[in-house]
């Protein structure tokens, strides 16, 4: 067996042959994995500075909680990606702070529980996750290709408005928002990622995404949009502390709206799980989906202890690995390791931080736009003939984008409710599940003959027809023209003339 392929630690011969199981050279991995750092960065951080700026935190306090999620983020990528006896799904996906939980929290911070409700929500809804993993792991049944298809190109989709801010400056408060100069940044990215993807190079094409934000960030730098004078401020190592805001405090009705943002990330997770193993072509069962479930509610529950919230695999880490081909996931283990790294030298995370949040806006266009044409080779092997599988897929992928277009769409509905549906990936995850079960689980009132929705036969044109036909001849109204626009009469089988 060569290298590349070398067995994994506690799997046999016939295991090892899985794409995520391959070996590759420790410089490799972690250049890959440093890739799927930056690819996530600004999606990890986002969180903490939110709800640090809600919850009244001085500056060092919020870098404190910015460090607590980088260091927790590496640590639940590390169990996620190499696994222990039922947790981790031992595939190629990032961990990190979940952006479904913000809402929630900004909730209970404002209405007086502070930090220490939100990690005591944290901390008792994730073991209740953690309880319910394993039957909520069940639905793989209920995910044929017209499912992850439609979750897929949702999770794509609802991500590249992600990809628009940020290329735009990420700040909407910002003077420059939206200027040319940041849009420029954000283009000259993804041009750069383009021409190196090209190139004939395998590893240079495999590592585009890295080297444009490189390049895209030293452009940046010399046209002055890149600030790392903040580099140098603040102490080079750091251990987290435990419970550095105080003991976490347990209040109801704040365990209650969390349980439900849980849900919401076991269905997230859910879906990333089966879009990555999808994109690797690798077998996923509810076993598999169960572990990774696990992993996920095992890392939300010990988070708080180190200050920081719920943890869910990052969607725009899938996109990179259908982009880069590397499916390795001790690639994405490397990459949890830098995060730990970071979490533990502050002075590298200012440095990353420095990164232009164009310069991620213009990778996030392929990132996440690679995740959406992932779906849809997927839901390109459906069979929609004589079936009602196209209604299922217009209606999901457009209820799926009602969050995504109008953020206020359900702004009158109850809390819970809006927890929900106000993620387009689980909104769209929830509707093509139960159409599937209406159409076709629950067969019973379908009709016999194909619904205006279903596709219509394959048309067939005798090759006979095309010889006939002459350079410039038209269908027009349901008339064959010659090139002079006079109709062509069009004879019957029996030999009769018609039009």
């Amino acid at each position: 067996m060569s290298r590349n392929h070398a067995p994994a630690p506690g799997h046999n011969s016939a295991e090892a042959v899985r794409p995520e199981d391959q070996r590759l050279p420790i410089g490799t991995a972690f250049a890959y994995g440093f890739q799927h750092v930056l690819t996530m960065y600004g999606g990890i951080i986002a969180p903490p500075l939110i709800i640090g700026s809600a919850a009244g935190l001085s500056g060092p306090d919020i870098a404190l909680l910015i460090t607590s999620c980088l260091f927790v983020g590496g640590l639940a990528t590390l169990l996620q990606t190499l696994g222990v006896k039922w947790f981790g799904s031992q595939l190629p996906l990032v961990q990190g702070t979940s952006f479904a939980s913000v809402a929630t929290m900004l909730a209970i911070v404002s209405g007086g529980g502070g930090l220490p409700a939100v990690f005591g929500a944290v901390i008792a809804a994730s073991l209740i996750g953690l309880l319910i993993a394993p039957f909520f792991a069940k639905i793989i049944h209920f995910f044929p290709p017209v499912v992850t298809g439609v979750v897929i190109t949702t999770i794509g989709l609802s991500l590249t408005p992600v990809a628009a801010n940020w290329a735009l400056g990420g700040n909407a408060k910002a003077p420059d928002y939206g200027s040319p100069a940041n849009i420029g940044l954000a283009a000259l990215t993804l041009v750069v990622i383009m021409l190196l993807s090209k190139l004939g190079n395998a590893v240079i094409s495999r590592l585009s995404i890295l080297l444009a934000i490189v390049i895209g960030t030293v452009v940046a730098a010399f046209l002055g949009m890149a600030d790392f004078s903040k580099v140098g401020t603040g102490p080079i190592f750091e251990l987290p502390r435990p419970f550095a805001f105080g003991m976490p405090t347990f209040e109801p009705a704040a365990i209650i709206s969390m349980v439900i943002v849980i849900l919401v990330i076991l269905t997230e997770t859910t879906a990333d799980i089966l879009a990555v193993g999808e994109i690797a072509g690798t077998k996923v069962d509810s076993k598999r989906i169960a572990n990774g479930l696990r992993a996920d509610m095992l890392s939300s529950a010990v988070a708080p202890v180190f200050n920081t919230f719920t943890q869910s695999a990052f969607a725009q880490n899938v996109g990179l690995v259908a982009v880069t081909g590397i499916k390795s996931r001790f690639a994405v283990a490397a990459g949890g390791g830098v995060l730990t790294l970071l979490g533990l030298l502050p002075i590298l995370g200012r440095v990353v931080a420095a990164v232009p949040t164009p310069v991620l806006g213009g990778a996030g266009v392929v990132l996440f736009g690679t995740v959406a044409a992932s779906g849809i080779r997927t839901l390109a092997r459906v069979d929609y003939k004589d079936n009602m599988n196209l209604i299922i897929v217009a209606t999901s992928i457009a209820f799926g984008l009602i969050p995504v277009i109008n953020k206020d769409f359900y702004g009158h509905f109850p809390t819970w409710f809006q927890v929900i549906f106000d993620s387009g990936i689980s909104s769209a995850a929830i509707m093509a599940i139960l159409l599937n079960l209406v159409f076709n689980v629950v067969k019973q009132g379908n009709p016999h003959d194909p619904s205006v929705f279903a596709a219509a036969p394959t048309r067939i044109i005798p090759i006979q027809v095309l010889e006939c036909l002459e350079e410039g001849d038209r269908c027009e109204n349901g008339k064959i023209l010659d090139k002079h626009g006079k109709e062509i009469t069009v004879q019957e089988p029996n030999g009769a003339h018609g039009h």
